[in-house]
């Protein structure tokens, strides 16, 4: 499955970009709707595992999606997981001499490509296709989905020359690459519907227009690039680029919104398609819960089809979790719920869920109508109207709209009455019956419970973290700052900043605390002066720089200054990403001594990549350094910063999905068997959460929740990640915790 570096490559591999010409002729699209609802079931990172069960559980995944009355699977591919490391990794990590124990895949140097695991991008297309399902093929290859960097691998920064998104050589030579990368595999096993395959769609690049116009000319070239590679790779399917109205033929240009109805692609002739149906929406930590009630949703994908709509795509129908360190941001939490019908444990969400397939059930009535006529509109009153199709053939389906927000409406239609609540569409398929409602909920509501799993963690044990270090220890000693990102290619989200400071007894008169300050390129920064905690700080998502003021204890002679430079994500929208930075980039000062401010910018630090618990690899069950641990007693010490906690469980019988309760703790990283389940921090939402009313424009404001509660407590646990006995639970905590208040519990859901 997983070749070698130059198969499948192609005219990609030259070391220059001759013009892509397409062999075939253009392609044609017909103007008749087609109601496609499209399930969007994200691979590599929601639900997903790397044995056997989890490819069981990719099924039920889909299966839930059929059922709920949907035609399609659409899938990003994930360019960072797919090629972690370019395809000489010692030049890569030699560069910076980044310690090798960040690269656990150096065995593989003979191979930078993974499609292993739960990284089988094959082997779920064919499941998709083994359900009778389509799929839409999204390979951008960048992303964005609030995922870490857009979905680049972040060597692809620090390839000279390189440009993002932009006409640029190098980026171009790399991004075709890949692209021909994937569409081969895809042609090798059929997977193309052209070849009798599921793949009836594949997207090339990813809501570019906003970038594209800030660029101007490199932009528009790009742009015009991108899609004649894409067409000239042959798939014999067609390609779209969302939100992009200038996507050149044979390309289809695609809507992404809360609504789109307003949508007309930039030709008569192409398909009116709605590639992102949005759900719900992310949070970030330290903000709310988001929520689009469902009868929105229906509303807005009913007014999209009454309108000539011929494809809609939700985004997320599957919730799902952002292990390990996948989320972007910064600042998104592991959880990426969206308020999806099918939830982050695979759980049905009510009336999401069931009001959805009604309305998709109700559609499907409609088909002959809708793919034999041209919708017209007819006026019914002020905020009324219908949308008539009415074919030759003798097939007739209504859509009947009451724009109101407030007002219930009695219409006339036919000479029969309708009472339309507000803000609602009622779906006739023969013109006369009304079978579906978008503001009618027949369904109750679903009510997610969190119970004890009735298995405890066991024989707790800690390591501290390493503080203090001296330079002889540390990764490089350099005169100055030195940005994050180059140091730690993004193998870790950690990088010590540590110099040293002599202060004179008379600089400390009078009791004297001077302040520290710290000006940061983000994410976050913990400062300890001679080994103990003094504060920490952090930026916002949209705010990632930052400045930290803290008073210190120094005293009279020589001082240790250590700062713990973190990123929580990197950023995942934007272009040029080869700009993007991180880490201490100054000035830091100390002010308040007695001869005034003191400049540390410019003297010698010594910097180390990471933390000494993840060289020794403490997270992972065969660890050389187990004994490294210290048992802790009953009443274990709570509230210590930068420290490693260790329990053991067994695995609850049943098959409910788990999750850690994680409320008695800061900020961190957990493991399950070595898995990592993800960052997790207990920062209180804020927010204005209050009643949420279904009836008027959406926005994410609108409809809050979980104000003045941690933003994410819950962390999803895989049960395919356990054994019957014996499991490891590995957490770090950055700012101090109560360990022993760490819950494995169980969610189950239940309708009301």
């Amino acid at each position: 499955m997983m070749g070698s570096r130059s198969s499948s490559m192609g005219a990609a591999e030259s070391s220059s970009l001759a013009p892509y010409t397409t062999q075939e002729a253009p392609l044609k699209y017909t103007t008749a709707h087609v109601s496609g609802f499209v399930f969007f079931l994200t691979l590599f990172r929601r639900y997903v595992g790397y044995n056997v069960e989890k490819m069981q559980m990719w099924e039920g995944l889909i299966q839930k999606a059929k059922d709920g009355g949907l035609h399609a699977i659409d899938t990003y591919v994930f360019w960072n997981v797919h090629e972690p490391y370019p395809g000489n990794v010692l030049q890569f990590t030699d560069s910076l001499h980044i310690p090798l124990f960040f690269f656990p895949l150096m065995a593989c140097l003979w191979d930078q490509y993974n499609f292993e695991g739960r990284y089988d991008l094959v082997r779920f297309i064919k499941i998709v296709r083994d359900a009778g399902l389509y799929a839409h093929l999204r390979i951008g290859p960048y992303i964005c989905g609030e995922w870490n960097f857009g979905g680049f691998p972040v060597w692809l920064k620090f390839v000279p020359g390189i440009s993002f998104r932009t006409d640029n050589q190098p980026f171009k030579l790399a991004m075709m690459k890949f692209t021909q990368k994937i569409v081969d595999m895809m042609k090798a096993e059929r997977l193309f519907h052209s070849q009798g395959g599921p793949i009836i769609l594949s997207q090339i690049e990813n809501e570019y227009e906003p970038d594209r116009k800030v660029l101007g000319e490199a932009g528009n070239a790009y742009m015009n690039w991108a899609a004649k590679m894409a067409v000239g790779l042959g798939t014999g399917v067609p390609w779209v680029m969302c939100k992009e109205d200038d996507a050149p033929d044979p390309v289809i240009n695609t809507c992404n919104g809360f609504y789109c109805d307003y949508f007309s692609p930039n030709k008569p002739y192409k398909p009116t398609m709605w590639t992102e149906a949005w759900t719900g929406w992310f949070t970030e930590f330290g903000g709310p819960i988001y929520q689009r009630p469902v009868e929105d949703l229906a509303f807005a994908v009913a007014r999209f089809i009454q309108k000539g709509g011929s494809f809609v795509n939700y985004y997320m129908y599957h919730g799902g979790t952002n292990f390990g360190r996948t989320a972007g941001g910064p600042f998104i939490i592991t959880s990426y719920d969206y308020d999806a019908p099918i939830d982050e444990y695979g759980l049905v969400r009510q009336p999401k869920y069931g009001h959805l397939t009604d309305l998709h059930r109700a559609v499907k009535l409609c088909e002959r109508a809708l793919l034999n006529a041209n919708p017209v509109a007819v006026p019914l009153g002020s905020y009324e109207q219908a949308h008539v199709f009415s074919s030759a053939s003798g097939g007739c389906a209504a859509f009947l709209t009451n724009y109101h927000t407030n007002l219930v409406a009695r219409v006339s239609f036919r000479n029969r009455k309708y009472d339309l609540p507000p803000w609602s569409i009622s779906i006739l398929p023969d013109c006369i019956n009304e079978v579906f409602n978008t503001a009618k909920v027949r369904q109750g509501k679903t009510v997610f419970q969190y119970l004890t799993a009735n298995t405890g963690l066991k024989s707790w044990e800690s390591f501290e973290e390493e503080v203090s270090f001296t330079e002889e220890d540390s990764t490089v000693s350099a005169t100055g700052l030195l940005e994050q990102l180059n140091m730690t290619r993004d193998a870790t989200d950690y990088l010590w900043y540590t110099t040293r400071v002599n202060v004179g007894p008379s600089e400390l008169a009078r009791g004297r605390r001077p302040i520290l300050r710290v000006q940061s390129a983000g994410h976050a920064v913990h400062a300890f002066i001679n080994g103990r905690l003094s504060g920490s700080a952090s930026g916002t998502r949209d705010k990632r720089r930052f400045n930290f003021d803290v008073n210190v204890n120094l005293h009279a002679g020589d001082n240790q200054i250590s700062l713990l430079s973190l990123t929580v994500g990197l950023p995942n929208q934007g272009s040029h990403f080869e700009t993007y930075r991180a880490g201490i980039l100054g000035p830091v000062t100390l002010e308040g001594l007695g001869h005034g401010t003191r400049d540390l910018s410019g003297q010698r630090w010594s910097y180390r990549v990471g933390l000494k618990g993840e060289s020794m690899s403490l997270h992972m069950p065969n660890s050389a350094h187990s004994g490294s641990w210290m048992h802790e007693s009953t009443m274990m010490q709570k509230q210590r910063p930068l420290t490693w906690y260790k329990a053991y469980f067994d695995a609850p019988v049943g098959a409910e999905p788990l999750a850690l309760d994680m409320k008695s703790m800061g900020k961190g990283q957990v493991w399950i068997n070595g898995q990592s389940i993800g960052r997790y921090c207990t920062t209180v939402a804020m927010g204005y959460c209050s009643s949420c009313s279904y009836s008027d424009t959406y926005r994410p404001a609108r409809c809050q929740s979980q104000c003045g509660d941690p933003t994410q407590r819950w962390y999803h646990v895989p049960r395919s990640w356990l054994k019957p006995t014996g499991n490891l639970l590995v957490v770090f905590e950055e700012i101090g915790g109560d360990a022993s208040g760490i819950a494995l519990v169980r969610r189950s859901a239940v309708v009301v």
